[in-house]
């Protein structure tokens, strides 16, 4: 999986933005933390979603469980409103 080219990712201080460009079906600014952005950073190419969970439990101390259902939230709202390519 990948990120969509009609999205961008943009970082302000420890804020990440989503923003649709104008091919995007999705109308709206999607706002996230740095770990979100880090997530973003590992959809700049094809991958997987354990390749993602695997880069967070390196970057980020916490229960791997619990980021493992994070990242799988993000995903599937990003999957949502059309931000990735499968």
């Amino acid at each position: 999986m990948k990120l969509n080219a009609s999205f961008v990712k943009h970082t302000m201080d420890d804020k990440t933005l989503v923003i649709p460009l104008g091919g995007a079906s999705f109308h709206g600014v999607v706002k996230g933390n740095k770990s979100v952005g880090v997530i973003l950073d590992c959809l700049e190419h094809d991958t997987t979603e354990e390749e993602i969970v695997g880069v967070m439990c390196k970057r980020f101390d916490g229960d791997p469980v619990q980021i493992r259902e994070d990242v799988h939230n993000v995903l599937t709202q990003l999957k949502g409103i059309g931000a990735i390519d499968e």
